[in-house]
């Protein structure tokens, strides 16, 4: 969301009557900023109350006494005319009673004038009966432009104290504001003021230090891992139906695309044989693409407090946009999505999350391309499975032997072994009804024999290390052969 829609939003809710409204938000200065201008946009005063300093108007002093709550909405009552109030943290003032009934009292006198209670905070918890009054206005993480004012206006700060250097083309600059892109606005200014403080200087070789301490911003919040393009250096082997398909649909991010109507597209379903390289492909398609890659924690998503769930499912998606174009890759759908909830066991939690995301999957305008991973046939929501949900339904088996050769070359190649010497043939025969996560285990098997023998890798080193594994294809017969009925016809081969 730019600036200027923000401030739009709010000056349409003012207008329209809504004097109480929720921002859920970290980004304090930010709705302070945005409520400002909209005061001053509407010739209205502005206030705002902490339980530090109390109530004050801008530029003005703190009204005695008005650090409690209640004092200052029964202050806040006694004013003349019509203002803008921004209440901070005052939401969990409001588990008393006395507080609540002020509060709801004073927006309903409200409610014809163009005065605006805004409550910030984060998270903000409302009683029922208020809630039912509020007005929850979304703050999106910041655009482009508003990253770009973030950076000169860091740069001029810091050339205040020191003296600064500014080595950037037009088009280094712009891969530093995307590298930027879905963190506050705070986050953001952090970030670049480290930059530019190391060395006196902002250039293009302090993009890997940004992205890396983007990279752990974002997972500091506990439900997205994140991928940058740079790191992502995952080969996969076989699959030559899916990176057909990836060059085609590629095609649907490009301006010709958007030229003839052409959505972009928003995702695919993989399922199949676990360990077979559904979470590679989701790398890959990142990497094959050119984008960063978000993955969504699925044990981290749910959380026990009401609310939080959803809040961080929010939190996870629109993050996800204000990267975009980015890969968001969600591994073992099933779980996060079991049977679209049974409403019964979560109180409906399960249910109202995914409505949620196939709503987001159907309506999001963002190019956040979904790669969804499931083991577990039997656990997928048929609504997941309908056409139309995902551009392709992908189906991975067990390896073909040429697969197998391939994945053994890579794995090797990947543990610094020539793969030269080997008799690929044989190995690929040795590992017949093998994923390709098992044949990863017979090469770093082999490897350690080896080395516990002060001998080189060879083929029979390998053998050995196959022919003691048993594999999920044995152990796990009636599961798979399950798994292939119910895909044979309904899915796309991935090979």
């Amino acid at each position: 969301m730019s600036h200027r829609s923000a401030v739009h939003e709010l000056k349409t809710l003012v207008l329209s009557f809504h004097s109480l409204l929720a921002v859920e938000t970290v980004e304090e200065e930010r709705i302070r900023s945005l409520l400002m201008e909209v005061a001053n946009d509407l010739r209205l005063p502005f206030y705002e109350w902490s339980v530090t300093e109390g109530l004050r108007r801008l530029r003005g002093p703190t009204v005695d006494t008005t650090q409690d709550a209640l004092t200052a909405l029964r202050h806040i009552e006694r004013i003349d005319g019509d203002a803008i109030y921004l209440l901070k943290d005052l939401a969990p003032y409001l588990s008393t009673a006395s507080v609540a009934r002020a509060l709801r009292d004073l927006a309903q006198k409200l409610t014809s004038t163009r005065s605006a209670l805004v409550l910030s905070g984060s998270p903000i918890e409302l009683p029922a009966d208020i809630d039912a009054l509020a007005v929850r206005f979304e703050l999106e993480l910041p655009d482009e432009d508003e990253i770009r004012d973030v950076i000169r206006s860091v740069i001029e700060s810091v050339s205040a104290r020191q003296r600064v250097r500014v080595d950037l083309t037009r088009e280094d600059a712009q891969r530093i504001v995307r590298a930027l892109s879905g963190l506050t606005l705070n986050q953001a200014r952090q970030v670049i003021a480290s930059a530019i403080v190391d060395d006196g200087r902002l250039s293009v070789e302090d993009l890997q230090t940004i992205i890396k301490r983007k990279g752990e911003m974002i997972e500091h919040g506990g439900v997205l891992e994140f991928f940058p393009i740079g790191g992502n250096k995952f080969e996969l082997g076989g699959f030559e139906r899916l990176k057909g398909w990836l060059e085609r649909a590629r095609i649907g991010f490009t301006p010709a695309a958007r030229d003839l109507n052409l959505e972009a597209p928003r995702g695919i379903l993989i399922v199949g044989v676990q360990g077979c390289g559904k979470s590679l492909a989701a790398k890959f398609v990142a990497r094959q693409w050119d984008m960063p890659l978000l993955k969504l924690d699925a044990g981290r998503l749910y959380d026990k407090y009401i609310g939080e769930t959803e809040r961080n499912f929010r939190k996870a998606t629109g993050l996800a946009e204000a990267m975009a174009p980015v890969v968001l890759w969600i591994d073992e759908i099933e779980k996060v999505f079991a049977q679209g909830g049974s409403g019964e066991s979560d109180g409906g939690l399960t249910h109202r999350l995914f409505g949620s995301f196939l709503t987001w999957l159907q309506e999001k305008n963002a190019d956040v391309f979904v790669v969804g991973a499931a083991n577990d046939l039997m656990n997928v929501p048929p609504e997941l499975l309908r056409k139309g949900r995902f551009d392709e339904i992908f189906f991975v088996d067990l390896p073909t032997p040429d697969e197998r050769k391939k994945i053994f070359r890579i794995h090797l190649l990947l543990r610094k072994q020539d793969p030269a010497p080997f008799d690929l043939e044989a190995l690929a025969k040795a590992t017949d009804g093998f994923s390709g996560a098992e044949i990863e285990q017979v090469v770093i098997s082999g490897l350690y024999r080896s080395l516990q023998k002060k001998e080189s890798l060879t083929t029979e080193a390998l053998i050995d290390a196959a022919n003691s594994t048993v594999p999920l294809s044995i152990a796990r017969r009636e599961d798979i052969e399950q798994i292939r009925d119910m895909a044979k016809g309904r899915f796309t081969p991935v090979a």
